[in-house]
């Protein structure tokens, strides 16, 4: 949402003011039960505060990024073994606060000579640049746009607490905007190369989205030159000179780099240093990957599914003690209701769309953590970790606060006005244009800008639970105050073993924070101090790994990282109540190593690069035998949806119900011994019937009588003899939620001749026209011929309605009856239903049908052999958003368990027994139309989830209520709306959005299991069971995805199929995408197994928008 749209709007008006809310800028009280006390600076001795105020020629109408505050480095300039501080300040002196010991500073700014004379710093550094063992100070310049007086500063250290300012000499001082830098040696040649991060100055407006991100700043046509700045820029230290070759190593450095946040990690573990830009406003990041040879390949859209949209700091480290870097970045999400409803405006679908056609990638509003899977690919997990929505934030920091092993999340948030509140904009504009119009006057600029509302917010610290979730610490770890905070860095700065912590506020003083994990907790340490050689005394990129109770903690020397901050260069690793660190292998920046082993905790080690003689090999990749083996599928034929647009037409609903697609069934229909697959078309795309040639290779077959319906859309299908001839015919049924062609949603039946040729029946089977999900065939009379259950996802143009489903009593001749209300009138109670199947649960030699539906719970329809009757179980308690259900005896007690296939947990809204989600259906405003709002419960009271301007626009007569954002954030449901339209209107309820299975316990009984953490990081699809490692088990293959979100809600992208191995006891284990084979990274509809006459078995996978994947089991 931080977008000029806004800006624009804020300098063409003066808004009234809600009153500003008091500012703290003090401290808060000591707490000795925190695990962090903020320390008074008139005890310390630190004190320093970023003042910021709005003045005529230089205030947030002149200058965007005028809150983004400054930031912090932590570093021993006088190698006395005690960490230093340097402050940036925006529009006062920097400051450079010397440790005394004992969390006593003193301030020698101006015998130092560090202050800076530029109007406007940002980022700070601490690094060696000229290699004589002293850290230097290099401070990165912003602000004006206009004259030589944003050049960086570098401070070289005399070495008696005195510093000379050059950047020129070493070629850093004229760098463009900058917002913060990055040393590091990224050819490998013995010294510190540089990354300088800009910030485009252009009106984000003016640019139309424009892709140019190829054309370099000072290239770009028709843009007035004082716009034109300088892009990022990546520059080679050649003799203590920094040479500009962003060019020709592949660095961007376009117009459109509107960089926050640069992070130095070997994020591929080739032993290179890669670089990840984050990247503010619609250019989306930068992932470039170190080639070895100078040159960068960027990479990011194939390595990430998604990223953030307003992306600001940015931290790469190991969460999850696999020795996996994972990536935090931080946005602007507001945590709780309330505060997102006030201040958020999310950007329309069409807007996102038209992004995503530009090259801009998926970009959302939200934090954003990638789950590094060991393959070279990430998963988005920020919602189902917990950290997605820390407010208007900056830095986000990776690092262990408790010291028990793992690392913890600490990010700071707050912006010094609330630009994006809601009620500023929509309401106090108006009586700016009013008192405009009516007398000809503006307010002055610094009467505007008095008038915005101001939030301090607390900073957010997150305990790592060990599972790749955090828990909101905050408040127990002692960071509740209200703050409007920046930059921020951590260092042990009393040598006791545990990291303290920094943090840059504007306009109140900046905290420093005391860590007392070494006297609350009994937690065991590790602190590294390390000697370089040549140019790079201080180690810059040594890796260290340390080994451990089965576990490995990875962590990198790179002191720049979060927002605008350096941290101290020594490591100190926490432990937990590891006792012995089994090994600990030290990587030098030239690959030379070292490694102890039975190494004691609680001390501090000191290594010198000059005593490592062995050279670090990167392991030979492990050999290794996965279950399945994908195969070639370049002959197979895409499935490409058509263009439509749900939410033009149901504005509230949160996904589109149109791309449901394609329908996938298998059977041998030439009688060769081989099974065949049908996969059904996209609206306009005939569905493709492939025969099996033997070895998992099909070859698609011309099939006029398919190519003659080529109209609609193939959302479900079955394979069976429909009219008793003895070979498999086809059924399939249409579906999409495209408004106005509901009537051609129906089901299409094609008879076999036998050898695979289909040609349409000649009586086609009766329809209800809604969206079909399902085509389910059984003989549930045991007749001789088999029925079929259809079932429908929703009403085409009216999510939220039941809609109708058929049971077809087949005549016996390929004709059928619908036979509903005589034979199967529970299943007006199924809802809307999404996939369903036959299995004997009752174990009384008839299988029963099983269905799931979205807003629903999973129901058993009892077989009598006469009629299906609605069974109770201990299923009808499971409220969810089910996708499918496949069944199988999984623990071999001879009754039927089934698995279930929920939307999972990786979303920003999650229900549960306690505090469910509801979906209200009604015409609200009396116009005609049936509208969906969605509510979740939060102290007992149902409150939509909508934002005040979508629900308004649905809603004429909610729009007349003239409430501001703030006044509809406090409303739940039924006091937006008469309590006489809220009862009567149809409401669906939802507790649980675990995929799990269900066993079998007979009588209707079910024990009910979560399948494993990976499952649960996006929804399950696609279900089928098997035994893949012949060890007499069943196994799961599972795969989901779901993209088509309206941008608020992200999207379900994080899993790329799973693998669980069972083990009889109903236990499973997920297995890495190496070890597994299984891969897919798009929409998996269906998942289905197909034979050949030797009875090799292969997966067949149906992915929306796209071709499908087969895989081999077996080698």
């Amino acid at each position: 949402m931080k977008n000029l749209v806004l800006l624009v709007v804020l300098m063409a008006m003066s808004f009234y003011s809600c009153q500003k809310e008091e500012q703290t800028d003090g401290s808060a009280d000591e707490k000795s039960t925190a695990l962090f006390t903020l320390l008074e600076p008139e005890t310390t001795g630190f004190d320093f505060k970023n003042e910021v105020v709005n003045k005529k020629q230089m205030n947030i109408f002149k200058y965007r990024n005028f809150y983004n505050g400054g930031g912090v480095a932590i570093g021993d300039i006088n190698n006395d073994g005690l960490s230093d501080i340097y402050m940036t300040g925006n529009m006062g002196p920097n400051k450079l606060f010397l440790n005394k010991g004992n969390f006593e500073f003193e301030d020698i700014t101006e015998k130092a000579g560090v202050a800076g004379t530029k109007p406007w710093s940002t980022g700070v550094n601490m690094a060696d640049i000229n290699g004589d063992g002293l850290l230097d100070i290099y401070v990165s310049n912003a602000g004006h746009l206009e004259g030589n007086n944003h050049d960086n500063d570098l401070y070289i250290n005399n070495g008696d607490l005195t510093f000379t300012e050059d950047a020129a000499a070493y070629n850093l001082a004229n760098t463009g905007f900058s917002i913060h830098a990055t040393f590091f040696d990224y050819d490998k040649d013995g010294d510190l190369d540089a990354y300088i991060l800009n910030n485009s100055n252009i009106p984000v407006s003016s640019l139309g989205y424009a892709e140019q991100r190829e054309i370099r700043a000072e290239d770009w046509e028709g843009v007035p030159d004082i716009f034109k700045g300088v892009g990022d820029m990546l520059l080679e230290n050649k003799d203590g000179v920094f040479t500009d070759v962003s060019e020709k190593a592949g660095i961007y450095g376009s117009l459109i780099g509107f960089g926050l946040g640069v992070m130095i990690s070997d994020v591929n573990n080739d032993l290179y240093p890669d670089i990840y830009i984050s990247n503010d406003f619609y250019e989306r990041d930068y992932l470039y990957i170190n080639n070895g040879d100078g040159t960068f390949k960027e990479d990011v859209k194939n390595r990430a599914s998604h990223i953030g949209l307003s992306a600001m700091g940015v931290d790469i480290d190991d969460i999850n003690k696999e020795g996996l870097t994972y990536i935090i970045l931080t946005d602007m999400l507001p945590d709780g209701d309330h505060r997102q409803k006030s201040v958020m405006e999310f950007e329309g679908y069409n807007i996102f769309k038209l992004k995503q056609s530009k090259d801009f990638h998926q970009q959302y509003i939200q934090n954003t953590l990638q789950l590094n899977n060991g393959n070279g690919s990430y998963s988005e997990i920020a919602n189902y970790s917990g950290v997605s929505a820390t407010d208007w934030s900056w830095a986000g920091l990776i690092f262990d606060m408790d010291n028990d092993g793992y690392r913890d999340i600490f990010v700071t948030n707050g912006v010094n006005h609330d630009l994006t509140h809601l009620d500023f904009i929509d309401f106090f504009a108006n009586d700016i244009i009013q008192n405009l119009a009516l007398t000809g006057k503006k307010e002055a600029i610094d009467s505007i800008i008095d008038k915005m509302p101001i939030a301090p917010l607390p900073n957010y610290a997150y305990k790592n639970n060990k599972d790749i979730t955090f828990s909101n610490a905050t408040k127990d770890w002692g960071f509740d105050l209200p703050s409007l905070s920046n930059g921020a860095a951590y260092g042990d700065l009393d040598n006791d073993g545990d990291l303290d912590l920094v943090v840059n506020n504007v306009n109140m003083k900046s905290f420093l924070y005391r860590n007392n994990t070494n006297e609350l907790k009994q937690h065991n340490y590790i602190k590294l101090k390390f000697r370089g050689t040549g140019q790079n005394k201080f180690a810059v990129g040594t890796t260290v790994k340390l080994y451990h109770a089965n576990s490995l903690i990875l962590q990198e020397l790179i002191p720049a990282r979060g927002f605008q901050s350096s941290m101290e260069h020594d490591m100190t690793i926490g432990l937990g109540t590891t006792g012995t660190i089994d090994s600990l292998r030290v990587i030098w920046p030239d690959d030379r190593t070292v490694k102890l082993v039975n190494v004691a905790v609680n001390q501090v080690l000191t290594f010198d690069q000059k005593d490592a003689n062995e050279v670090y090999q990167t392991p030979a990749p492990e050999i290794i035998k996965p279950l399945m083996t994908e195969m070639p599928n370049d002959h197979l034929i895409r499935h490409t949806e058509n263009n439509y647009s749900d939410f033009d037409y149901e504005g509230l609903i949160s996904k589109k119900m149109s791309q449901e697609g394609p329908a996938m069934a298998i059977a041998d229909l030439n009688g060769d011994g081989n099974e065949d697959v049908f996969i059904g078309g996209a609206k306009n795309q005939a569905g493709t019937i492939y025969f099996h040639q033997a070895n998992g290779k099909l070859k698609a077959t011309k099939q006029p009588a398919l190519q003659a319906d080529v109209f609609y859309e193939d959302t479900a299908a079955a394979l069976f003899d429909a009219d008793g001839d003895g070979d498999i015919d086809l059924m399939v049924g249409s579906g999409g939620n495209q408004a106005g062609e509901e009537n051609s949603y129906r089901l299409r039946l094609y008879l076999n001749d036998g050898k695979g040729k289909f040609k349409a029946a000649s009586d086609p089977p009766p329809s209800n026209f809604k969206n079909i999900s399902v085509i389910s065939p059984y003989d549930f009379d045991n007749d001789g011929d088999t029925d079929v259950f259809a079932g429908s996802r929703s009403v085409v143009g009216v999510y939220g309605l039941d809609p109708d489903h058929l049971f077809l009593e087949n005549n016996g001749d390929g004709t059928f009856t619908d036979a509903t209300e005589r034979l199967a009138y529970d299943l007006k109670k199924a809802g809307m239903v999404t996939s369903a199947v036959w299995a004997d649960v009752d174990n009384d030699q008839k299988k029963d049908l099983i269905t799931v539906a979205d807003w629903g719970t999973p129901k058993i329809y009892r077989n009598s052999g006469r009629r299906l009757s609605l069974m109770s179980s201990d299923l009808d308690s499971l409220q969810g958003w089910w996708n499918v259900v496949e069944s199988a005896d999984l623990d071999k007690d001879g009754d039927m368990d089934l698995i279930l296939g929920n939307q999972g947990l990786n979303t920003l809204y999650k229900a549960d027994t306690d505090r469910p989600m509801k979906m209200w259906i009604n015409d609200f405003d009396d116009n005609g139309t049936f509208e969906q709002i969605v509510t979740r419960n939060i102290d007992g009271k149902d409150y939509p989830i909508h934002m005040k301007k979508e629900l308004t626009s649905q809603m004429v007569s909610l729009k007349k209520q003239n409430l501001k954002a703030s006044e509809y954030a406090k409303k739940s449901i039924d006091e937006l709306f008469a309590a006489e339209i809220v009862s009567n209107s149809i409401m669906k309820e939802t507790n649980m959005g675990e995929s799990v299975v269900a066993i079998n316990d007979g009588n209707g009984k079910f024990s009910i299991k979560k399948l494993p953490d990976w499952v649960q990081l996006s929804c399950v699809c696609g279900i089928t069971c098997t035994d893949l490692n012949e060890d007499g088990h069943l196994d799961l293959i599972l795969g989901g995805n779901n993209f088509e979100f309206k941008p608020q809600y992200s999207r379900m992208d994080a899993n790329y199929g799973s693998v669980l191995l069972g083990n009889g006891q109903m236990d499973f284990e997920w297995l890495n995408y190496d070890n597994s084979g299984f891969y897919v990274k798009n929409e998996i509809k269906h998942i289905g197994q197909f034979k050949d006459k030797n009875e090799k078995t292969y997966i067949f996978t149906a992915i929306n928008d796209d071709k499908p994947k087969i895989y081999a089991i077996g080698n």
